[in-house]
């Protein structure tokens, strides 16, 4: 386990340099760019890809990677919706509710059947994907983009992940949903804008 944990580490080190390396060569580079800090400009957003990533580790095998690489798969169909402009309503609600369900998922040890746990983070990644296709920018790429989210969300995705490891010493469990409970909150504060707005 250490050597994956070690493995995480060197790659959220390096993953922003890599994606950064090529900064300034025309429209590829921007959609590359742009689309990689979208999903870390965003709290909502960042709540949710590591509550998936923390779940995961949570359930264990296989969940640890069916639910982290099922997200960013179903996600790229929001994103394909968003871009060609179809109309989904109640997207930013989709996204409170993901951090505050995911987060509750956590603080209770919800164990649900697999397919289960799928469906779930499946429903919230059309929501995720579609705010990053329907807010890409007119001068970004949109495959260079969607190749950027779906980069950070993996990270962000290991980064719960790499938290959740925690889940396997005693003390750890309590941190673990203690960390599922801050997540639930911050969901809980987001809905409450998402109603108001």
């Amino acid at each position: 386990m250490r050597t994956v944990q070690k493995w995480l580490l060197a790659t959220l080190l390096l993953m922003p340099t890599l994606a950064m390396a090529h900064v300034g060569q025309g429209d590829m580079s921007g959609g590359l760019k742009t689309g990689f800090l979208h999903p870390i400009s965003g709290l909502d957003h960042v709540l949710a890809m590591v509550a998936v990533g923390l779940w995961g580790a949570q359930l264990g095998r296989p969940a640890i990677w069916v639910l982290p690489v099922t997200f960013p798969l179903v996600m790229c169909i929001g994103g394909v919706i968003g871009v060609l402009g179809i109309y989904l309503p109640g997207i930013e609600i989709g996204i409170a509710l993901s951090a505050l369900i995911l987060g509750a998922m956590i603080v209770l040890a919800a164990r649900p059947p697999l397919p289960v746990a799928g469906v779930i983070v499946a429903l919230f990644a059309i929501c995720h994907g579609y705010a990053h296709g329907a807010e890409l920018p007119q001068s970004a790429n949109p495959l260079t983009f969607a190749i950027g989210f779906v980069c950070a969300t993996g990270l962000l995705h290991a980064c719960g992940i790499a938290l959740g490891a925690l889940y396997q010493w005693q003390g750890g469990r309590a941190l673990v949903r203690a960390g599922g409970g801050g997540i639930a909150l911050g969901g809980l504060y987001f809905l409450t804008l998402a109603i108001r707005g």
